[in-house]
């Protein structure tokens, strides 16, 4: 939808954004809505009124599941969701597939996600010659080129490095991609699900770099992974020395097959490509590689034709995760109090700070950045709204991260690089939500 064109200039779109949080008067409240459940208020929630409960046979009468027994403690070895979560799943497309789904990607359902972490059976996937699986017994680690050691490391001789657990988030550069023209996906999860985030287990890659020793000549590392594609990239010695990990475990347990068990190299806030799965080898050596995908793939091209290549670090960024097309408004009434909640993120850094337009970028609000804010991880926000109900509005959102870095608009995006990028698109997203409270992806656009 290009040129969206739904915002009367003319009247205040902002009315109803409450910009001040006041405290309820218990007494006022209780006596205008007699029964309201108090929790409810304090979480936003649709209020319902005790007098209508009074009925409910979920109330009055045995719930199945309390009149018999569960599950033996022992009946499963690994736990295993509800199936009332059954929805709650990883999700592909033949669109962004090769055709087999072995070099393709599996989005993460970032409208069901809670908190800064994604579970390991949630986190997003992306492989260029299907998923390995990885004897440890027969896994090897080689370090050689331009460093005073060269050294082939066991799985277990790698975990014997001191260890740390930090956490960050992963996003493919391409996260975003197919709506560079205009939007294609109705749903968050195919238009953002390129990205999760977790707490990883590894080894710096300093401490066990200065343990061999790299030779000062040595400027460029060939990181290469063990499965079918053998996918290789060109990373800085900078950035090894610096934050990069090599990682085993994931969430408090190994990494899973399809995140490169036993081993995978971990470049916080770097473009997920980089961080190469099932890593075998890492050499050094003063000069890049020009590997496939890094000059064939993952590149910028330009409007004039150039493509711009090592652009490694994720742009700042954000998103609308409720309400969003697959968790509308529409069983909201006029005046009900709701929460806009989302995520930021910035391969760059920290996020200072998310605004929040309901009037498609017209007027800005800041929103409250919620629990706890890491660098180069998801940061949770929150704004409370008074739904109208009489009204189509347009939200957005718009994140800055402390290096001063704030996500442009589409336009804004596409002046500077054009249309043909395909990657680290990070303009702002917005969301219509009409009067019944259905919600759909919008591009806002001054030019066409």
């Amino acid at each position: 939808m290009s040129n969206l064109k739904k915002i009367d200039k003319n009247t205040s779109e902002n009315k109803s954004v409450d910009t001040k949080t006041s405290p309820l008067n218990r007494r006022n409240f209780f006596k205008k809505s007699m029964a309201y459940s108090v929790s409810a208020v304090a979480a936003a929630s649709v209020l319902v009124p005790t007098k209508a409960l009074a009925n409910d046979p979920n109330i009055m009468k045995h719930v199945p599941w309390g009149t018999k027994l569960g599950d033996p403690v022992n009946k499963y070895e690994y736990g295993i969701p509800s199936p009332y979560e059954h929805n709650n799943v990883r999700r592909a497309s033949p669109l962004l597939s090769s055709g087999d789904y072995y070099g393709s990607i599996t989005l993460a359902p970032l409208h069901e996600s809670m908190g800064i972490i994604s579970p390991n059976g949630l986190f997003f996937t992306r492989s260029h010659g299907g998923v390995a699986h990885v004897d440890p017994n027969k896994y090897r680690l080689m370090i050689h080129g331009l460093v005073e050691k060269p050294i082939v490391l066991t799985y277990e001789q790698l975990k014997r490095y001191p260890s740390e657990t930090r956490t960050h988030f992963i996003e493919c550069p391409a996260n975003g991609a197919p709506e560079w023209r205009a939007p294609q996906y109705n749903n968050l999860q195919f238009a953002r699900g390129m990205m999760s985030a977790a707490s990883w287990t590894g080894v710096r890659l300093s401490v066990l770099l200065k343990d061999i020793g790299v030779k000062p000549s040595a400027k460029w590392c060939l990181a290469e992974g063990s499965d079918n594609s053998e996918m290789g990239r060109t990373i800085p010695v900078e950035k090894l020395m610096d934050d990069a990990m090599i990682v085993w475990g994931q969430n408090g347990e190994a990494l899973r097959p399809e995140q490169g068990y036993p081993v995978r190299l971990l470049l916080p806030g770097w473009e997920g490509n980089l961080q190469v799965k099932w890593l075998k080898r890492l050499e050094f050596s003063d000069k890049p590689w020009h590997a496939k995908e890094e000059t064939s793939k993952y590149t910028m091209l330009q409007p004039g034709g150039k493509a711009i290549r090592y652009f490694w670090p994720m742009e700042v960024n954000s998103v609308i995760t409720s309400p969003c097309p697959e968790k509308p408004w529409t069983d909201l009434k006029k005046g009900d109090m709701v929460e806009i909640s989302g995520i930021a993120w910035s391969g760059l850094g920290t996020i200072k700070h998310v605004d929040i337009s309901i009037n498609g970028g017209k007027d800005w609000v800041e929103a409250k950045l919620k629990g706890l804010v890491l660098p180069k991880s998801w940061t949770r926000f929150s704004f409370m709204y008074k739904f109208d109900g009489n009204k189509t509005i347009v939200l957005s959102s718009r994140a800055t991260d402390d290096v001063g870095r704030t996500q442009p608009t589409i336009d804004e995006e596409v002046d500077k690089v054009g249309v043909e990028s395909i990657y680290h698109r990070n303009s702002i997203l917005s969301w219509e939500v009409k009067e019944n409270g259905e919600v759909n992806n919008v591009h806002l656009r001054k030019k066409v």
